[in-house]
């Protein structure tokens, strides 16, 4: 079980105000919060997890959780938006979560709704089983059209055949299956916390693709392409439509004031790590850690390839003898590990190999960089630039064992992919889902990094359990050798974000 909201209080954040449930059957101190609840929502309210306390601020005063739709049970299976996006898991959904609302109320809470809570809608929806993908892994079930359409529902034209290798659920064959024009993926729910960063465009040209970013094909206005994995969705408004067809079920589309609501209170969120295990607050001695520090500054900024992303930590290496004599063994040494893992992923270079997104068609193969080539937004880690790219998370043959997913084989139909030829073996074929394009087969949108400590597990698929698992893929994928020492400073850094 997780940290009760009331112990991370107590760890040294007197003067919270703590956002209480009201005729919910859940208990005063619970940290979820479902759909009607009733909820005082306070300036910021402060989650125990186990790399130190996450921090979520609400800095607009006139939302109300009764008064709007992010809050409200608007579809037909009981959910709100916030039923996926919980604060206490940075407004994201972690699988320790899930297993507690199924032990909780018995596998009745509406995150288990059949139509994406389930691994396929045709199995029995009262056993655990029918459910081990959202409760062993986190993820949901996405079912996309195939072949591809556009925004406007037209058909996309295909440069690759897709067939079914495995299917561990039912969800990918006969009537549910390609020839019955659907696909099934599974996919953890991304965090809505600090909106205005993943809106923010970066770039006027994708720097990798070498063409302007895409724009919304309602108003022609450029766009992101940072909201969701596969970038189905380029605007609020058309995530809204998406999610409201698919995982809230709703018969109709959202109304201009429920769109409203729910942006007014999308763009007043802000969550990261407040505080790391040893109690060091991360906003500390100059550094600049925290959610306020988020909300303070301005979204969008390239970090030079990471020269000013996780700067923040910078003043701790910088302390005075007098500064560091205040502060316990356990916190020197912390925060020396914090720093040390912040200049590992700015400035320790490798060789990035067979990355379409990366290698092809602009860097070349191999090609020399940093973590930061791909989490390069100052303050926030995700992508300037529209981050859809192939790290092998999905595809064979760097993709870790999933016999728990499904398996697809693609055939290329046009020109080869330039890494792994005419034909593919993906988990989930990403952003191709979307373009249609072999190239983009296994293609995933970047992340977001800040509050990753309270959104187990990790990459798109949840492959990976922790963030020590996050290190171990990136070093077998691009044979880095880290030492035993880097992953823990990499780890701490990642879990003080």
């Amino acid at each position: 079980m997780k940290p009760s909201m009331a112990l991370a209080l107590l760890a040294g954040s007197a003067g919270l105000f703590v956002a209480t449930t009201v005729n919910s059957q859940d208990s005063q101190e619970s940290e979820w919060w479902s759909p009607g609840d009733v909820h005082e929502l306070p300036a910021q309210v402060d989650y125990a997890n186990d790399s130190g306390v996450l921090r979520v601020l609400f800095t607009d005063e006139e939302v109300r959780t009764t008064q709007n739709a992010f809050f409200q049970p608007i579809g037909a299976n009981g959910r709100a938006c916030v039923s996926c996006h919980q604060p206490s898991d940075s407004m994201s959904l972690s699988a320790e979560t899930a297993r507690e609302r199924w032990d909780a109320t018995d596998g009745r809470d509406p995150i288990f709704a059949a139509v994406d809570g389930s691994n396929c809608p045709s199995m029995p929806q009262g056993e655990r089983a029918s459910h081990s993908l959202l409760l062993d892994y986190g993820l949901f079930r996405i079912e996309r059209p195939w072949p591809p359409r556009d925004a406007n529902g037209a058909p996309v034209e295909t440069d690759f055949e897709i067939e079914v290798v495995r299917d561990p659920w039912g969800c990918n064959i006969g009537d549910r299956g390609p020839d019955a024009g659907n696909i099934s993926v599974y996919r953890r729910p991304r965090p809505v916390a600090n909106m205005k960063y993943l809106l923010a465009i970066g770039f006027p040209q994708d720097p990798k693709l070498g063409r302007p970013v895409p724009v919304d094909p309602r108003t022609g206005e450029p766009t992101s392409g940072n909201l969701l994995a596969d970038r189905r969705a380029l605007t609020l408004d058309a995530q809204m439509d998406d999610a409201g067809a698919a995982h809230l079920e709703m018969a109709r589309a959202m109304t201009p004031q429920q769109r409203s609501e729910i942006t007014q209170f999308l763009m007043s969120v802000y969550a990261a790590q407040q505080r790391d295990a040893s109690g060091t607050e991360l906003n500390a001695n100059g550094a600049e850690g925290g959610p306020q520090y988020l909300a303070d500054s301005p979204a969008g900024m390239l970090g030079a390839y990471g020269k000013r992303v996780w700067s923040e930590f910078e003043p701790w290496e910088q302390m005075s003898e007098e500064q560091l004599a205040e502060l316990s063994e356990e916190e020197r040494e912390y925060r020396a590990s914090v720093a040390r893992g912040a200049r590992i992923f700015r400035d320790e270079t490798f060789l990035i190999t067979d990355s379409a997104g990366i290698n092809f068609p602009t860097f070349g193969n191999p090609f020399r960089q940093a973590c930061t080539m791909c989490h390069n937004m100052t303050n926030m880690g995700n992508d300037v630039a529209p981050g859809q790219i192939d790290l092998g998370t999905q595809n064979a043959p760097f993709a870790d064992p999933a016999p728990h997913l499904p398996l697809f084989r693609v055939t290329c139909t046009g020109e080869p992919h330039p890494y792994y030829g005419t034909e593919i073996l993906t988990h989930d074929p990403g952003f191709a889902l979307t373009t249609g394009r072999c190239l983009d087969v296994g293609k995933i949108t970047a992340q977001s990094l800040r509050g990753l400590a309270a959104r187990a597990p990790y990459f798109s698929n949840g492959s990976a359990a922790t963030l020590r698992d996050v290190v171990d893929f990136y070093d077998r994928r691009y044979n880095l050798q880290y030492t035993e020492q880097e992953k823990i400073d990499l780890v701490n850094m990642m879990g003080a974000l």
